[in-house]
């Protein structure tokens, strides 16, 4: 715990933006830190409350009790030792996890709960700046090749561990760089890159192997998901070459919107949109980016991947930037009696949003509408809930002007053809089949493959994919040597 009083003497202090004025400039990382000094007041507020519910909010099950005391006493050394215990990367978490821990914080049932992710980062940032975070090399090898296939955050974690016990590990990742999702689908501002560069740095040193640039199977013709490999390898190269292959591909499926117009030239997915961004700031050069300059631009979802495209559009200079959300507008504040200590359903407001937005709830797109091929607007309807499905308010159809349509309603599923290229079994959602028993646990049915993260769980948070990682890691592990000393 902290200080024995200190959930009573300290209010919860939030980390700080930028202005928006200056923020909206430029893609770089905005949010202040919390100071030491705050973060050790943060530190304080953590409870003694016998059962600490947000271990369990966690799903990487971080030790948030124990680093919260350190941080409080000044032990920041020994902090990001507990921390890493848990998680290979906290600088990701720390900065685009939503932070179910601290939903399910004690404090929270009647009080604003203590900032877990604020004091996460703040230990991160802190071990890097003092150096505190090195390569850890293996003592042994063991020999055994393994090969991941999917550079995201799954794949970093299961790869980091596999290192760290002694196996030769490969990396493989279809687009020019890595990070999967964390590079090509996160905007900088959210997450500057130089965070996945440096992990990579550290990861060499342990002996992993990066292949970027290499599509494992094929990718449908005239699929939309983001790919710049130059060179194909297939499934059996890879099970012959290797003595076990771990899929950790993101849920790179979007969801389309089958409406009369979806053809229209303006019409694009997020995730066309983001990707050539985040390539952009890297310093490539792309002819025909998608740019929203001056133009009206509609996102459809109102998710993060929806604020995503808000905030970028919003740095592009668009003319307008609406968001379109089909369910109706939560409460600003949740019914914490009902929902704690689970992840509540309430209205939230990202620094996206703030930078200028306009949000409509419970609208429904029925056609996108535009002139010699090109989009000009769309038609929505306003729906609302009846017998527990949406349905259309009669009298409520409206048009909305619109040059550019982002679509950001989630992802289905991972891509079809790379799991059918394996002959692995899917679940109904499309996914890789496997379950996550201690025993067994993370392999598919075909001899030697294993599936992590949003390819086997489907859409899912970067906290849960370092986790699958971890745990798939085990796993693999533990079929090649027959005991595992990895945490689980």
């Amino acid at each position: 715990m902290g200080k024995a009083t200190g959930f009573l003497e300290f209010e919860r202090i939030e980390e700080g933006y930028k202005p928006v004025p200056e923020r909206v400039k430029h893609y770089k990382e905005f949010v202040i830190g919390l100071s030491e000094e705050d973060a050790k007041k943060q530190g304080a507020r953590c409870m003694d409350c016998g059962t600490p519910f947000c271990n369990n909010g966690c799903p990487v099950n971080n030790i948030i009790p124990d680093f919260n005391d350190l941080v409080y006493q000044g032990d920041w050394k020994n902090a990001i030792t507990v921390l890493h215990s848990t998680n290979n990367f906290p600088e990701f978490t720390g900065r685009i996890c939503p932070a179910p821990c601290e939903a399910a914080c004690t404090l929270n049932i009647n009080d604003d709960p203590i900032g877990i992710k604020s004091i996460e980062h703040a230990i991160i940032d802190k071990a890097w700046a003092e150096g505190w975070v090195k390569p850890v090399i293996a003592k042994h090898k063991t020999g055994k090749k393994i090969a991941i296939v999917g550079s995201g955050p799954a794949g970093m974690a299961a790869a980091q561990q596999l290192a760290r016990a002694g196996h030769d590990v490969t990396l493989f990742e279809k687009n020019d760089r890595v990070g999967g999702l964390l590079r090509y689908g996160i905007p900088d501002f959210k997450m500057e890159k130089s965070h996945i560069d440096r992990r990579v740095e550290q990861m060499q040193a342990e002996g992993v192997t990066f292949k970027t640039g290499v599509m494992v199977a094929k990718l449908p013709e005239g699929s939309k998901v983001t790919n710049w490999a130059n060179v194909t390898i297939s499934p059996e190269q890879l099970k012959k070459d290797f003595d076990a292959v771990l899929l950790t591909g993101g849920a790179e499926q979007s969801r389309d919107l089958p409406v009369p117009g979806r053809d229209l030239d303006g019409v694009h997915f997020a995730m066309e949109f983001l990707p050539q961004q985040n390539k952009v700031n890297a310093g490539d050069k792309l002819k025909g980016q998608l740019r929203a300059d001056g133009k009206h631009v509609i996102v459809i979802g109102g998710g993060d991947t929806g604020s995503d495209c808000v905030g970028t559009s919003n740095r592009h200079g668009a003319a307008s930037v609406t968001q379109f959300e089909v369910m109706p507008q939560p409460p600003e504040e949740e019914n914490k009696p009902l929902v704690w200590p689970y992840w509540p359903l309430k209205l939230r407001t990202s620094s996206s949003h703030e930078e200028g937005c306009v949000r409509e709830f419970a609208v429904s797109t029925k056609e996108f509408i535009g002139e010699k091929g090109k989009l000009t607007g769309l038609k929505t309807v306003h729906v609302e809930m009846k017998d527990g499905k949406l349905a259309e308010v009669p009298g409520t159809e409206k048009i909305h002007k619109a040059d550019m349509v982002f679509l950001a309603m989630g992802f289905v599923s991972p891509v079809a053809s790379i799991v059918e290229a394996f002959g692995i079994d899917k679940d109904n959602r499309g996914n890789a089949k496997a379950h996550t028993e201690f025993t067994g646990g993370y392999a598919t049915n075909v001899p030697k493959v294993f599936a992590a993260g949003d390819m086997r769980r489907g859409q899912s948070l970067v906290v849960w994919a370092i986790r699958e990682g971890r745990q798939a890691a085990r796993a693999v592990d533990e079929f090649l040597m027959g005991f595992s000393d990895l945490p689980r």
